[in-house]
């Protein structure tokens, strides 16, 4: 198995020459096994240079799981060249929306009616077929498995865990860790407290021994003071985690929008030197790099 960050960037795109080495595109990234079947995690407008390269080939299908369904994480659908091609056939997978309770399919569809866009959802022309996620699912799709983990944001959002050719690859999609809402002395706080103990074991249960983990970590602990809500993790927190979850190895995405390159090398030094002693073994996401799970 081996995965490409198509696009690293958080919220929005950020295209420029202050965002060259780590990427501009916002978050799609691109997993192949070793006989080339193709499954791609979230579809922000990174997912279009993927489209671009596979409409030179013949009867494209591609499998693809949307953690939620922010702009951020679907910009990128209705530019994805395959689409549009007779023959293709790509199956789409993501959580239901969580008001109306519509599928997947009705979601991404608003973003394709006018005014919004030139193209309907109507007048595509690959085979597309829908999925609508439940939590804890498992979705077997004959060369890999990809299971299904609700994390914390503010949408309904699945953490994927892919096991192909003997590896496991994690994606937490968007997530901030839980934390209690409640002050020490008040009615709640000890309930509230053994929730938030539970789903974060939950999360490190589900996590555990995977070969990589690919994690949201959009802020600095020094942004995450005025931040706290907007569910997002800090490098830290997100490092913390794999370290509880002995992961392999870690990356870190969703890099913030206002983030230079220059300003993602000097946290991942500073980083480094803080981690060096406690581990986990980690790297920052960058846009257009192949990675083999080894």
């Amino acid at each position: 198995m081996r995965f490409q960050f198509r696009g690293t960037r958080g919220s929005l795109a950020a295209p420029g020459p202050d965002t060259v080495k780590y990427g501009g595109n916002t978050t799609c990234i691109e997993i192949r096994s070793d006989n080339g079947d193709i499954i791609i995690l979230d579809a922000g407008t990174g997912i279009r240079s993927l489209g671009v390269e596979l409409a030179q080939q013949m009867s494209v299908k591609c499998h693809l799981f949307v953690s939620h369904t922010h702009w951020d994480h679907i910009q990128g659908v209705p530019f994805f060249v395959p689409m549009f091609v007779s023959g293709n056939e790509l199956i789409i997978y993501g959580p239901p929306d969580p008001l109306t309770l519509n599928g997947i399919e009705t979601v991404l569809a608003k973003q394709m009616e006018y005014p919004h866009f030139p193209v309907g959802v109507a007048e595509l022309q690959a085979e597309i077929s829908y999925e609508t996620l439940s939590v804890g699912q498992t979705v077997d799709l004959g060369f890999a498995r990809v299971s299904t983990l609700l994390m914390n944001h503010p949408a309904m959002n699945f953490g994927f865990r892919v096991e192909c050719d003997g590896k496991t690859l994690f994606y937490t999609g968007d997530h901030e860790p839980f934390s209690n809402i409640y002050s020490p002395g008040e009615e709640s706080y000890a309930d509230y407290e053994t929730v938030v103990r539970d789903r974060s074991k939950e999360i490190v249960d589900f996590i555990r021994g995977a070969d990589v983990l690919i994690a949201d970590a959009q802020y600095t602990d020094e942004e995450y003071v005025q931040k706290k809500g907007w569910g997002h993790s800090t490098f830290s927190q997100t490092l913390q985690l794999a370290r509880e979850a002995e992961v392999g190895m870690t990356y870190l995405t969703h890099h913030d929008i206002s983030r230079t390159d220059d300003e993602v090398d000097a946290i991942y030094a500073r980083l480094q030197q803080e981690w060096q002693d406690a581990g986990p073994d980690f790297e920052m996401a960058r846009e257009g790099v192949m990675i083999l799970v080894g």
